[in-house]
């Protein structure tokens, strides 16, 4: 149990890190006018977009952190955890700061880890896993497995699917749903709205993917954030959250079943199209690779945008940020299994309290203990009711625990003897 003083000492900490992450806002300091897009998509993709920053000024984030220094200790669980906040906020400030620059890429490779670079607890990188992930979906390519193509949705279709689920699943704290005319994305989702662009195509698994990522992630996450009565940093997203927040949105997919290949494929492309940039490549020649994957120009064009936004369009110094939505879901989903193989299922309602890093929830523990964190009031659905992912995680479990090597044999030698045959339905 945690004494009174402590008590006081860490929500003062955290008072001084909420304040000091409030202005610190990632994606909408990087994001770019629509009438980029238009001009560089009229000139034919072939000259660099002209894009300009409002200055930023890190110095009062700078101020708060330094302050919130002073009473942290590092040494415990919990100090430990405000100290890594407090560095993730600081580095994100002077990551804004430094927009257009080679230091934008150098903050940005701290806080998010470069496409090189093995992974903290895995021998592999970034790279490797989307490497590995693309020949996978690549194998079934080849094996011709016949995928439906199902017809195209509009934004008013997908506003008509999206708005009733959110509206039923968090009552008078849903975001209202709209549909825009000017948007540098598909669609984009905040705590209080969830954004459609109006002239954007979707798939049918595009409008339940953006309900189970943004929605019942994204969205959720924050508003059990903001309702913590104590600890207010877990409402506010910073770039040490970034990994586990996106790999629990796209862990969401999977568990929804609305997860399809071509959303995994983008998902491993842009890691590549960020070695690209690092490695030199600028603006137009990433442009033109995505435009070899994918006949849409506007789709490839937002593809890139993506990993140059903040950076320098020249090649050298991209953003970072899409590299972690792979490792983010290797991560989450060997914290999942791990939790359920170890019987530490209390450990996974966590995940849920608010904007956090998996590496937090030892603290949060604590907190929650401590009557300082309350549990996540808005679960996904396949929380709530957990017994498909029981099920599985029983089943991904009990093949772990098993040599499969002269099983996998016997089959294989089995369809060695197999004829091949073409299929008529």
């Amino acid at each position: 149990m945690l004494e009174a003083a402590e008590v006081e000492r860490i929500k003062a900490v955290d008072a001084l890190l909420f304040q000091a992450a409030r202005p610190v806002k990632i994606l909408s300091a990087l994001s770019w006018p629509l009438k980029v897009r238009d001009r560089f998509l009229q000139d034919g993709g072939e000259v660099l977009p002209d894009v300009e920053y409002p200055p930023f000024d890190p110095q009062p984030t700078i101020e708060l952190v330094r302050e919130a220094r002073r009473k942290i200790y590092p040494g415990d669980v919990l100090d430990d955890w405000l100290d890594r906040t407090a560095a993730s906020i600081e580095k994100g400030a002077l990551m804004l700061a430094t927009r257009g620059t080679n230091a934008f890429a150098a903050y940005g490779r701290e806080l998010y880890g470069g496409p090189r670079e093995p992974l903290r607890h895995q021998p592999m990188t970034p790279h490797d896993l989307a490497e590995r992930v693309l020949e996978v979906i690549d194998h079934l390519h080849a094996l011709e497995v016949a995928l439906p193509t199902p017809p195209p949705r509009t934004a008013a279709e997908v506003e008509a699917f999206i708005a009733p689920a959110v509206a039923a699943h968090f009552g008078d704290d849903a975001p209202a749903v709209e549909i825009v005319d000017d948007l540098s994305a598909n669609a984009l989702a905040s705590p209080t709205r969830i954004r459609i662009r109006r002239d954007a195509v979707f798939t049918d698994r595009d409008a339940a993917q953006l309900l189970n990522h943004e929605a019942f992630i994204h969205v959720a996450t924050a508003l059990n954030g903001r309702s913590q009565p104590e600890i207010s940093i877990l409402g506010v997203g910073h770039p040490g959250t970034t990994r586990t927040q996106e790999g629990l949105a796209v862990y969401a997919e999977m568990q929804s079943g609305t997860m399809e290949l071509d959303r995994f494929r983008r998902l491993a492309e842009r890691v590549l199209a960020v070695r690209m940039a690092v490695d030199g490549a600028d603006f137009i020649e990433v442009f033109r690779w995505f435009r070899e994957r994918n006949p849409d120009a506007i789709q490839a064009y937002e593809s890139t945008r993506r990993v140059f936004r903040g950076g320098l369009l020249t090649g050298g110094a991209p953003f970072f940020k899409d590299i972690v939505y792979l490792a983010g879901l290797l991560e989450v989903t060997t914290f999942v299994r791990g939790a359920f193989a170890g019987s530490r299922t209390d450990s996974i309602g966590l995940l849920f309290c608010g904007k956090l890093d998996i590496w937090d929830i030892p603290a949060l523990a604590v907190l929650r203990s401590a009557g300082l964190c309350v549990g996540a009031r808005y679960l996904p659905p396949w929380v709530s009711d957990p017994r498909g992912v029981l099920a599985q995680l029983t089943w991904q479990t009990f093949l772990a625990r098993l040599d499969l090597a002269q099983a996998t044999e016997t089959v294989d030698r089995m369809l060695a003897r197999t004829t091949r045959f073409e299929s008529t339905g």
